[in-house]
C-alpha cells in the first residue's frame, strides 16, 4: 500500500535536504523507489513543498529544478572551517592507517591459508573479517561526524591535562626562582653547576611546556613560563 500524501512529502523533504543539491523529479523518483512512491506522487510532493516554501525551485524551460532552502543550514565561520579542515586531515590519516591495516590483514590471511588446516583457515578468516568490519564501521562513524567520546569524558580529560600543565608551570617557575638564587652568587657558571649536580632541563629530554600548552582547550591556553 502506497504511503499517504503527507508521508510522501516528509520523505521527499528529508531527501532534498539531505542531498542539498539541484534535483529534478526523475532523480528524486529514482532514489526513492525503495519507498514504493510513484513519480506522480513525488512530483506532487515536490510542487507542494515548493508552493509552501519548504524547498525552492527554478524553471528551465519545461523542467523544474528543486533545491533545499539554504537559510536552514548553518554557514561555518573561518575558525569552524579551519577546524573542519583539521578534522578532515585527521580522518585522511586514519583512512590511510585503516588501508595499511587492511593490507596487513589480507597478507595475514594469505599466510594463514598456506600454513593452516581448512578448519583453522575458516576460523581465522572469520575473525579477521570481523576485525576489518569493525574498523570499517569505526571509520564510517568518524566520516559521519559521530562523536566517539562523550562531552563528559572529554571535559574530564581536558581538566586532567590542564591541571597537569598548571602544576608543570608552577614547578618550573619554583625551580627557576630557586636556581637563580643558588647560581647568582656561585663562582661557577650555571652550566657548570648544572653539570655537576646532574640537573636536566625540559629541553634536554626533548619536551617543551610551551608546545604542550598549545594543546590545552580553547580559551585556557597560557604560553608563559
Amino acid at each position: 500500500m502506497a504511503p499517504k500524501s503527507d508521508s510522501a512529502e516528509g520523505i521527499v523533504l528529508n531527501f532534498v535536504n539531505e542531498q542539498n543539491r539541484p534535483l529534478n523529479s526523475q532523480t528524486v523518483a529514482d532514489f526513492l523507489q525503495k519507498f514504493n512512491l510513484k513519480k506522480t506522487a513525488i512530483q506532487k510532493a515536490l510542487d507542494t513543498l515548493a508552493d509552501s516554501g519548504k524547498i525552492t525551485f527554478k524553471e528551465y524551460g519545461k523542467q523544474k529544478i528543486y533545491l533545499a532552502r539554504q537559510d536552514q543550514f548553518q554557514i561555518p565561520n573561518t575558525e569552524e572551517l579551519n577546524q573542519m579542515k583539521e578534522e578532515n586531515s585527521k580522518l585522511q590519516q586514519i583512512l590511510e592507517e585503516q588501508k595499511k591495516a587492511n593490507s596487513q590483514l589480507e597478507g595475514e590471511i594469505k599466510s594463514l591459508q598456506s600454513n593452516l588446516t581448512l578448519e583453522e583457515i575458516l576460523s581465522n578468516d572469520k575473525k579477521l573479517r570481523n576485525q576489518v568490519k569493525e574498523m570499517e564501521e569505526r571509520l564510517a562513524k568518524l566520516r559521519g561526524g559521530v562523536t566517539l567520546v562523550s562531552p563528559e569524558e572529554r571535559k574530564a580529560v581536558e581538566k586532567t591535562f590542564s591541571d597537569a600543565i598548571s602544576h608543570w608551570r608552577k614547578r618550573k617557575r619554583m625551580f627557576k626562582d630557586v636556581w637563580d638564587t643558588i647560581t647568582e652568587n656561585s663562582p661557577k657558571t650555571p652550566n657548570e653547576f648544572k653539570e655537576e649536580l646532574g640537573v636536566e632541563y625540559d629541553e634536554d629530554i626533548g619536551v617543551s611546556l610551551q608546545t604542550y600548552s598549545t594543546l590545552m582547550p580553547h580559551g585556557k591556553k597560557r604560553l608563559r613560563g
